[in-house]
């Protein structure tokens, strides 16, 4: 697709994932608006990473998700609307489940409620891994059982409900984009490589929550190339589609694979505060990308070892960004 021109709404936009997406967006020569949550500081989160020629051509929005006025505002003349806007983090979403689920539910409501009004051309909805909860088998295809072991995940499934729905209802043009663990520059320590990575640049503990969960990283780029070929492509509204590597590592080894690249090996304490609810720990994602490779061309790009460098290399010159010493929910 040509995006010379083309008027794009991105939700979410201070996000790790969506401030790499909308940079790509202009560098293709679309015009981006950015929908950002608003607060008193204008703080447009990892916006402010970009470069700054990129920012500055930018139309900034603020607003809340759960405002519809808000987000129907933010649509009008939209060709294409990526929804990365959420609230993400899972030990928030323990605490404060009702705002997760208000942002997350009610949020992909309004967007689609104005897509569906505005007659957009395309909608990207961006869900993720955690819906599918522990593997009942590997690697995860999209027909693989939901489970909401968390308020989060159960927040997301439902969201992914409701984009069924309008497509299946109302024939809004509507991808689900289910992306499983990305990582990269600019991502906060609420993730776990950033956690790790921190810690061991600064610390000569570091402390970390369970080793034995295994996760299927994929570099940020390789996510951004998949919405863009997802926003795009023929003959796949309405479905869901993976993101993944088709592989997976328990975080104990990735602990030790970041460990060799920065060339310290701290000592590992186990925080329990940092430990999820038992019955709500997913133990293992491995994603099936089959539906990808076949539907969109799509295949990761970035190995596990050259992303992890780039990733250490990033934070290294941005440490005065994080708290290492501070979990971050």
């Amino acid at each position: 697709m040509n995006w010379k021109g083309r008027q794009v709404l991105v939700t979410g936009a201070g996000g790790f994932i969506a401030s790499h997406l909308v940079e790509r967006l202009v560098k293709e020569g679309a015009r981006v608006r950015a929908f950002t949550r608003y607060n008193s500081r204008n703080d447009v989160g990892m916006l402010r990473q970009i470069p700054p020629e990129i920012l500055s051509q930018l139309e900034l929005v603020h607003g809340d998700l759960r405002d519809t006025e808000a987000v129907r505002g933010a649509a009008r003349d939209a060709d294409t609307i990526f929804h990365l806007g959420a609230l993400i983090a899972i030990p928030y979403s323990y605490v404060h489940p009702r705002e997760v689920i208000e942002t997350n539910v009610m949020g992909t409501l309004n967007v689609l409620t104005a897509a569906r009004e505005f007659k957009t051309r395309r909608v990207v909805h961006t869900s993720t891994s955690e819906v599918y909860g522990t593997a009942q088998y590997v690697p995860i295809d999209e027909a693989h059982p939901l489970q909401g072991q968390s308020p989060y995940s159960a927040s997301k499934i439902g969201a992914d409900k409701i984009a069924e729905s309008f497509y299946r209802s109302f024939e809004v043009p509507v991808v689900t984009l289910r992306p499983f663990n990305t990582y990269g520059p600019r991502q906060s320590t609420r993730a776990v490589i950033p956690t790790i990575i921190t810690q061991a640049l600064t610390r000569d503990e570091i402390k970390l929550g369970s080793l034995e969960p295994s996760r299927d990283f994929t570099f940020v780029a390789d996510t951004v190339d998949g919405f863009m070929r997802i926003a795009e492509a023929e003959n796949i509204l309405g479905q869901e589609i993976n993101l993944g590597n088709d592989n997976t590592i328990r975080i104990g080894d990735l602990v030790e694979k970041i460990f060799t690249i920065i060339g310290r090996h701290p000592k590992v304490i186990t925080d329990s505060q940092r430990i999820r609810p038992g019955k709500s720990e997913v133990m293992k994602l491995w994603a099936s990308n089959q539906k990808a490779r076949e539907l969109i061309g799509w295949q990761p790009q970035v190995s596990l070892d050259e992303g992890l460098r780039a990733t250490v290399e990033w934070i290294s010159a941005h440490l005065d960004l994080y708290k290492p010493d501070q979990y971050t929910v």
